[in-house]
């Protein structure tokens, strides 16, 4: 019997629901720790930047429509897709230098934060919103809503620090586009496909590869972001880029870890008061 060819599998961007490459053609190498493995994956342009961007902008008025009921149902089909990968997702960790306890660790945390998140979706509002007190005969009622587009660099650990800043913009109705280092793109991709077949819209979430001093300016930059979260940028980029950020007023985060944490949400909601009369 003839010997069988392996299919070599090419990792590309996720941008608006599909896998294109790069418009470049550029791409970038991954060493496995002990140097056995080596990948090569699609390096984003600034051209991919923009194109995710537009399509972020694009899915904006109907994920944010959504009930937040129905956007934590989506977010708990993400954690089932993840559970079910839980093997591939280990075995990449692994190749990145963790061990087999910690990646299995690592694993169950992020499907865990992805759990939490779904519980929080449509209960937040009743936390961060509220009834307040005002003179005269009024109601006046201050609710969260979804501040837009949000550009995100993720950080460290590969899978849960992906998960942990993912998570929490989606959850409040965002739409995200995420840079994804080197050390974390074929876990970033294998996260895409996990989110292509969860029921998420097209371009509710774009996963650009590549390196985070390329492309953070320019997403900073980008007229049509409304949030940046620099969580993965290094502290010595972070003031040109909150410069960059502030030519449309972008509100800036930087988060030191990845932990559930309710302010995840609310970082990225604008809070909407509303009077009305309350008659006799």
């Amino acid at each position: 019997m003839r010997e069988r060819l392996a299919v070599r599998k090419t990792y590309k961007l996720y941008i608006d629901g599909g896998f294109p490459r790069s418009e470049s053609g550029r791409t970038f190498s991954f060493t496995s720790d002990d140097g056995s493995v080596a990948v090569h994956l699609s390096r984003a342009s600034r051209k991919d930047l923009r194109m995710a961007v537009r399509a972020a902008r694009a899915a904006l008025d109907g994920w944010k429509g959504r009930s937040g009921y129905n956007r934590g149902q989506i977010l708990y089909r993400i954690a089932e897709m993840v559970e079910d990968r839980a093997a591939t997702f280990a075995a990449q960790l692994e190749l990145g230098g963790s061990s087999v306890s910690d990646a299995r660790a690592e694993v169950a945390e992020a499907i865990d934060l992805l759990i939490w998140y779904a519980g929080w979706s449509d209960k937040y509002m009743q936390v961060i919103g509220n009834a307040n007190p005002v003179a005269g005969p009024f109601f006046n009622i201050s609710v969260p809503e979804p501040v837009g587009v949000v550009g995100m660099v993720a950080s460290a650990p590969a899978l849960r620090g992906l998960v942990g800043g993912m998570a929490p913009v989606i959850a409040g109705g965002n739409t995200a586009v995420v840079v994804a280092s080197p050390s974390q793109a074929m876990i970033a991709i294998t996260l895409a496909e996990a989110l292509a077949t969860a029921d998420v819209p097209a371009g509710v979430v774009n996963i650009l590869t590549g390196f985070p001093e390329e492309l953070a300016p320019w997403l900073a930059g980008h007229m049509d972001v409304n949030a940046v979260d620099l969580s993965g940028v290094q502290s010595a980029m972070v003031p040109d880029i909150e410069e960059s950020a502030a030519h449309n007023l972008k509100r800036t985060r930087r988060w030191e870890n990845s932990d559930a944490n309710l302010y995840r949400i609310s970082a990225f909601t604008e809070i909407k008061t509303v009077w009305h009369p309350k008659g006799r």
